[in-house]
């Protein structure tokens, strides 16, 4: 199979585990071990990997992938983003109010005035929760909370998130002093 039309990664190769091949993964699906059901993983060089073995381990998976027999092989995917066709994904499993994070790219995020701050180009997860990335024209990205707070509406249809921009951080707050300070009498 050539490159993928409309590619979702689904996972990351970690370290080597062991000396058979094995590898530790990130995987970034809502149940790590379902990983193996979407079929074939493809690199973004190429190369296609499929799953033999998995277990779960503390924060990751344990992988073995036909053909990576030993530590060294293992040891040559460290770092290396697996995905899958956008098509292979299940939207018949979704409720009503899911999707994936990856129908989100490409959503211009507007106020109820209907003023752009961008679109999402990216979700990104640091550990502290899940971010979005706007990018304008002649705009640097900029990363949002995507909490309840920040994103008040998905409309993939409409192409579009309506957000709050005062608790995305886009905007002031204008009780705030220009130092960052809350005003006299109001807490943190």
């Amino acid at each position: 199979m050539g490159k993928l039309q409309n590619p979702i990664l689904m996972a990351t190769i970690g370290a080597a585990q062991g000396l058979r091949g094995e590898v530790r993964v990130r995987s970034y699906t809502a149940d790590p071990m379902a990983l193996g059901d979407y079929g074939k993983l493809h690199s973004e060089d190429g190369r296609m990997f499929e799953i033999l073995e998995i277990r779960e381990a503390k924060n990751i998976v344990i992988v073995r992938f036909r053909g990576i027999n030993d530590r060294n092989a293992a040891e040559a995917l460290n770092g290396l983003e697996l995905f899958i066709e956008r098509e292979n994904l299940p939207d018949d499993e979704l409720d009503d109010d899911e999707f994936y994070y990856a129908d989100l790219e490409g959503l211009e995020a507007v106020d109820e005035t209907g003023k752009s701050y961008g679109t999402v180009s990216g979700v990104y997860d640091f550990g502290a929760g899940d971010l979005l990335e706007l990018k304008g024209p002649g705009r640097r990205p900029t990363l949002i909370p995507f909490s309840e707070a920040a994103v008040l509406e998905i409309d993939l249809e409409g192409g579009r998130i309506l957000i709050d921009p005062r608790a995305a951080g886009l905007v002031d707050d204008p009780a705030e002093k220009g130092d960052g300070t809350p005003p006299k009498g109001r807490g943190r």
